[in-house]
């Protein structure tokens, strides 16, 4: 919306907030598209946000924004000026260390010089007031219900529509947020509330929506910016319970617990309790499963979103939508809480392996009811996204992917290969050692980013294996294999020959697969190495009307020959 007038701010001599504009602003550039990945050396530039401190004016619903933006950033290396994501909206001021600086805004990118060059090491606090109507991101509205919100919607990298930021999972931060909002709503943001909402003061400026209240929210622990979220509409607030007790490091809770809560749309409330019930068991039981939970609290909020629900830290947004019309969303707050772990807190250092947060959360969210509700629930679900995947087109790209488009990332290699890599490496090394993997894995990079390469080296050091070729095959190669079986009759036994028939767009995968031969009521079982292009079981005493079940325990992502869908 670049082509809407950008509004005149309010301007109160003697006003201290940060929001008051300054002569001097800039024209409103225009946006770019939304999702339009970078390339790999934008963010290579030396920069480090260690924090935001963000205060935001916002409107009753749709209408224009204030913010101002001050990033504490560390140097890595020498550099002359700092370039930071940002677009579409109408800058007023940039400061460098509380200097107005000149500054160059074009196609997405603020950059901001630093003057001579600053030296590695070197600390630097950049302040940007800005103003508008944002693009994207920030999503100023209504309700499915018709009353006025705003909520934040950052995936992949949106966060540029309404924040100045190193818009990438590469770089975390601590963020603290000043929201003025109006008063009859409730307004939600990562981390911590450092009070009660308090009336903000006249002289504070920004959009006039009458009667505002100002809320405070504190993160103690850095987030990737795509989690950065604020949210606000009249929302009613419910305590599901109190989880993670003992397992909560940065809880400010004196009983060392999380509150875990619902925010609902009043005219929702009664639509959406059933989804959240077990909300605070999943807390604990992936607590119990993974490591400590590792944010202030949980909210679970109703809100306008792209998708269907955002992991965001602390503040997980869901589909007005969905929750208005009373669906059942239980198996999304199962994923969307295993991010809080995996995404949230263990990051993907880049888009392309995006898996290492989506497949996680998927495969987890099932995992959760293999706990709780039985093997036959998880079995499901594992069915389920074995179906999503071998009947897409992503079957012939690999799962660690780079896309120009990153909304192209949202797909089955990403969420539902990604999940089943996790339940064949769980397979390959069995239960104890994946889960201890797991947890150490999740212990090492906590609150930081993590690669593929990372995930094999902590499951190489538990398994105390090579685990190259199982990485290799499964997620920096397309495909899946598709097996043909055969049999023979011996008159002494039968014989079992399992080949690999897919394409050559794929490789031969190196895989054990079960096998399962039942006759007059016996069954007998073994595992067959596929070495390559096939292998043979030799089955003494079983008759050539045998029947043969490859993978018995459903552990093979794989398709037999002749069945649908084609490869």
């Amino acid at each position: 919306m670049a082509a809407t007038p950008v509004p005149e701010a309010s301007a109160t001599a003697g006003v201290s907030s940060a929001l008051r504009p300054t002569a001097g602003a800039s024209a409103e550039p225009e946006p770019i598209p939304a999702g339009r990945a970078s390339p790999p050396e934008r963010y290579d530039d030396g920069v480090d946000v260690l924090h935001y401190d963000i205060e935001l004016a916002l409107p009753r619903g749709s209408g224009w924004m204030q913010g101002h933006a001050a990033l504490d950033l560390r140097l890595d290396r020498a550099v002359t000026a700092v370039d930071l994501d940002f677009s579409g909206l109408h800058i007023d001021e940039v400061t460098v260390d509380s200097g107005p600086v000149e500054w160059h805004h074009e196609d997405g990118l603020l950059s901001i010089p630093l003057g001579s060059p600053a030296e590695a090491g070197a600390r630097h606090r950049i302040a940007v007031a800005y103003r508008g109507v944002p693009d994207d991101g920030l999503i100023l509205g209504e309700t499915v219900h018709g009353d006025p919100s705003a909520f934040v919607d950052n995936w992949p990298n949106r966060t540029r529509f309404w924040l100045p930021s190193v818009d990438h999972p590469s770089d975390k931060a601590t963020a603290r947020f000043t929201v003025h909002a109006p008063a009859e709503w409730d307004v939600i943001a990562n981390g911590r509330a450092a009070g009660p909402p308090v009336p903000t003061p006249p002289e504070v400026p920004g959009p006039s929506v009458g009667e505002r209240r100002t809320w405070i929210y504190e993160t103690a622990v850095d987030h990737p910016t795509y989690t950065l979220v604020v949210g606000g509409a009249d929302m009613v607030i419910d305590t599901v319970g109190l989880a993670a007790c003992g397992e909560a490091p940065v809880s400010p809770r004196a009983d060392g617990c999380v509150a875990v809560t619902t925010w609902l749309f009043p005219d929702s409330r009664a639509e959406g309790a059933s989804s959240f019930r077990r909300a605070a068991d999943m807390v604990d039981v992936f607590t119990d499963m993974i490591g400590p939970f590792p944010y202030e609290k949980l909210a679970n909020v109703q809100s306008a979103t792209r998708f269907g629900g955002m992991e965001n830290s602390s503040a997980i947004f869901y589909s007005q939508q969905a929750i208005a019309a009373g669906r059942d969303i239980e198996s999304t707050v199962s994923h969307e809480i295993a991010h809080q772990w995996f995404g949230d807190s263990v990051t993907e250092a880049d888009w392309s392996e995006l898996w290492l947060s989506e497949g996680f959360a998927t495969y987890f969210g099932a995992v959760y009811f293999e706990r709780v509700d039985g093997m036959e629930s998880f079995r499901e679900r594992l069915a389920g996204a074995a179906r999503a995947y071998l009947t897409s087109a992503d079957t012939l790209r690999p799962v660690i992917d780079r896309r120009g488009d990153l909304f192209d990332m949202l797909n089955r290699n990403s969420y539902q290969k990604g999940g089943w890599v996790l339940h064949m490496l769980r397979r390959e090394v069995g239960d104890d050692a994946f889960f201890a993997a797991i947890r150490a894995y999740y212990a090492r990079y906590r609150d930081a980013t993590a690669t593929t390469d990372d995930l094999r080296a902590v499951f190489e050091e538990v398994a105390d294996r090579d685990l190259a070729r199982f990485f290799g095959q499964w997620l920096r190669a397309p495909g899946y294999p598709v097996l043909s079986v055969s049999t023979r009759d011996l008159r002494t036994g039968l014989r079992v020959e399992i080949e690999q028939v897919q394409g050559d767009y794929a490789p031969r995968f190196h895989i054990p697969v079960d096998v399962e031969v039942t006759w007059d009521g016996r069954s007998v079982r073994a595992t067959v190495p596929l070495e390559g292009a096939g292998g043979v079981w030799i089955v003494p005493g079983a008759p050539a009307d045998a029947r043969v079940t490859l993978d018995p325990d459903g552990w093979l992502l794989h398709r037999l020959h002749g069945s649908p869908p084609s490869p």
